[in-house]
């Protein structure tokens, strides 16, 4: 690993090289390093942040996270208590590979999870290893992103809720925006253009062994039934990754709401824009769904989008009336119920204390959750 005085003398050499290489006059160089420590910075970052991500503090804090998400193993079987053993005996090889940029992650073990509304989701669960790199990824780039990130996008982001998202759309209709554009991505995370998204990464990332690694993981086959198969599309939901890449692509799509003025809340792939009338949202949809078409690749669900009263549709499993009040959505309430009556019903021998202690903890997670409603 360079040390950090040797890095540092290499950044700054390799800055004033660069600067050197765009102008040859000794005032234009003068002015190019009269940039400010943070712009400096935050370009260094950029040309080596594989050397951040493989930086002990930064390793250490992902392999707590890890383990404390916990999750079940990879193709690999290799569970989370075996981390720290693995981690004793092959750490200096795992971050020789990193610096160098051939480090090469495995398939992820493909599952499917029911989906509330029906269907199957997609996961794609990484081993444990993988997952550990990511997050070591994931944290560093995200410090150089996130400033960037629009204010009305909310999921997957620190310091900002599902709730700052509810009280923002409440906002909104409150001001006479009772017209929702809701927009539906089809099958997002399995559908993310490849090229597209390392295109926006590498506008600001220059590290180029780090851009490497990041293709091979959203380029890992998926593990089905004993088969690997090869993906050419998507950013498998289950990896430490995963959200951030869809931040960083769908920071385009706020961009454009943003310049054209629109009233908007994003949550991950949960898009809804506010309007006055449902001309008006029929419009914007349009021009919308077109955007996203041609300039990310994106189809919208034309079955689960529309444009219509807020009183119609639901947000991250919210109604919002008209005067702005956040409302349990009906689809959320038949929800919780249909799960207790499984759990009652169907107790499999069971004891009634732990059928008791499963409802608690059901019913004490729905509760928290939505508790902003003004709806019994």
């Amino acid at each position: 690993m360079i040390g950090e005085k040797k890095k540092m003398q290499k950044i700054d050499h390799h800055i004033c090289h660069g600067i050197r290489g765009k102008s040859g006059t000794r005032s234009s160089v003068r002015e190019e390093l009269q940039m400010s420590t943070a712009a400096k910075q935050t370009r260094a970052l950029t040309d080596y942040i594989m050397e951040e991500v493989v930086t002990r503090t930064n390793l250490n804090k992902a392999y707590k996270k890890v383990k404390a998400n916990k999750g079940v193993p990879g193709i690999d079987g290799m569970r989370i208590n075996h981390m720290y053993k693995w981690l004793l005996e092959n750490k200096e090889s795992l971050v020789k590979q990193l610096l160098t940029g051939e480090y090469q992650p495995k398939p992820v073990l493909g599952v499917e999870i029911p989906k509330p509304g029906g269907g199957k989701r997609q996961l794609g669960i990484p081993t444990v290893i993988d997952r550990l790199v990511q997050q070591a990824i994931s944290q560093v780039i995200e410090r150089i992103f996130d400033p960037k990130f629009s204010k009305f996008s909310f999921g997957f982001r620190p310091g900002k809720s599902a709730y700052m998202a509810l009280t923002q759309a409440s906002k909104y209709v409150e001001e006479g925006r009772t017209i929702v554009v809701d927009i539906d991505l089809e099958k997002f995370f399995d559908r993310v253009n490849h090229d597209i998204l390392m295109s926006r990464l590498a506008r600001t990332i220059k590290d180029k062994r780090l851009l490497r690694i990041i293709r091979r993981f959203l380029e890992a086959g998926i593990m089905r039934q004993g088969v690997c198969v090869r993906r050419y599309e998507g950013t498998p939901q289950g990896g430490p990754l995963s959200p951030l890449m869809s931040n960083i692509l769908l920071d385009e799509l706020d961009k454009e709401l943003e310049k054209r003025k629109h009233k908007f809340c994003r949550y991950a792939d949960d898009c809804n824009i506010y309007v006055k009338s449902i001309k008006a949202g029929k419009r914007v949809m349009q021009s919308i769904t077109n955007f996203l078409n041609k300039s990310l690749k994106l189809k919208v669900n034309q079955e689960k989008s529309a444009a219509s009263n807020v009183q119609e549709r639901k947000f991250l499993g919210y109604t919002i009336s008209n005067e702005g009040l956040l409302l349990v959505a009906k689809e959320s309430a038949a929800r919780i119920k249909g799960k207790l009556r499984k759990i009652t019903r169907a107790r499999g021998g069971i004891s009634l204390e732990e059928t008791a202690k499963h409802v608690n903890s059901l019913v004490k997670g729905w509760v928290q959750y939505f508790r902003y409603s003004t709806n019994s």
